[in-house]
């Protein structure tokens, strides 16, 4: 009778742990499900210390990308979120969620400050910029970006997250992040226009509300705008179908633009293989630059052409020089796999002077940044 007791109230307190775990996760996920939200489309943009001077016609003016990767991806520094397999058939995948720690992401953040003091550009386009977030250990990397140049800038949110819990080996925690877009010039408008995403919830957790920030800047003796489109798409959608959907708003967009007479130039991380058209086959453009690693499955079924683009658009991208590594295994050149994501969509009435990317051997982000250098014609 003893016994039978001992296991009866065993019984009793497994069940009573059971289901006040059951309760404690179902009220976990009704908090992260009711702290989600998507941010509202064709929302105004504030722009922060507007300089007066317009747009001068004839010169030349020059935009950088970079994507800063939250300041945590130094060369040792892998993502929990990738995965890829070497030449050998060996599977691989990243460790982290958070920056490795503190110093760590400020030394990335500060290297960051001086590439993009030392490009002096008149424009610049950063991606996955951390206003607070617990990946970056609350660094202010909008500020930090903001305050160095001393140029007129707009900020597009596109990720905030309730506190999460995942991976459980290094929690990402809360995040409030977004795409920053610097200007030497006057923006009179802007507007943050929000991509169409995955169906999947728990997808929509991890991955940003991907969107792009469209900046109007008046230019000097003429009625047309220069039209600044500041851009990061989608990277973990396998079979390339949530990019497509994208590809098609952004076309329709810069199609609009154009119609009107303006000149445009996108830029960002597209995480499309921007240089097909440079090569016989996507294969040889997926393949160009040396690797241990295979081709990862994400890019196979994202390759940008030409003929994708709305009439009177081109893509200006660098096929010499990687924009990204793999994030699945700390750097090692000639190792991770790399290509070029990064890059331009312009149209026809921009030309394209140069665009070439500053190698930086991956020292403060997965990305490398790429400048374009354009003028305006048809004036």
């Amino acid at each position: 009778m003893k016994a039978k007791r001992i296991i009866k109230i065993t019984a009793i307190v497994l069940a009573c742990i059971i289901a006040a775990f059951a309760l404690l996760a179902g009220g976990y996920v009704a908090y992260v499900a009711i702290q989600y939200y998507r941010i509202e489309d064709n929302l105004s943009l504030e722009t922060q210390g507007n300089v007066g001077q317009r747009v001068q016609a004839g010169g030349t003016l020059s935009v950088m990308t970079y994507n800063t990767g939250f300041g945590a991806y130094s060369p040792e520094y892998s993502f929990f979120m990738d995965t890829g397999i070497m030449d050998d058939g060996k599977e691989v995948a990243g460790i982290y969620a958070k920056g490795l720690d503190k110093a760590d992401v400020q030394k990335n953040v500060d290297g960051q400050v001086g590439i993009i003091k030392g490009a002096g550009a008149d424009f610049y386009f950063l991606q996955e910029v951390d206003e607070k977030a617990d990946r970056s250990y609350k660094i202010d990397m909008k500020s930090a970006f903001s305050s160095a140049t001393e140029l007129s800038s707009t900020y597009a949110e596109n990720f905030h997250t309730a506190n999460l819990f995942y991976p459980f080996n290094d929690p990402i925690g809360k995040t409030k992040a977004g795409i920053l877009t610097l200007s030497k010039y006057n923006i009179e408008s802007a507007v943050r226009r929000s991509f169409p995403l995955t169906d999947s919830f728990i997808d929509k957790l991890f991955d940003l509300d991907r969107c792009f920030a469209v900046q109007y800047l008046p230019i000097e003796g003429s009625g047309k705008k220069l039209v600044m489109i500041n851009l990061h798409m989608s990277a973990y959608d396998e079979g390339g179908t949530v990019r497509a959907q994208q590809l098609e708003m952004l076309n329709f967009v810069l199609k609009q633009e154009y119609e009107k007479g303006n000149y445009v130039v996108a830029g960002g991380d597209f995480n499309h293989c921007l240089i097909a058209d440079y090569f016989e086959s996507d294969e040889q453009a997926l393949s160009h630059f040396p690797s241990r690693q295979k081709v990862p499955d994400w890019v196979k079924s994202s390759v940008l052409h030409n003929s994708e683009l709305s009439e009177g658009f081109r893509i200006a991208a660098d096929k010499d020089n990687a924009t990204c590594r793999g994030a699945d295994i700390p750097y090692e050149k000639g190792v991770n796999y790399t290509n070029t994501i990064d890059g331009f969509i312009v149209s026809d009435n921009v030309e394209v002077v140069s665009v070439n990317t500053v190698n930086t051997e991956y020292a403060y982000s997965d990305h490398n940044p790429v400048i374009l250098k354009f003028k305006l014609t048809n004036f």
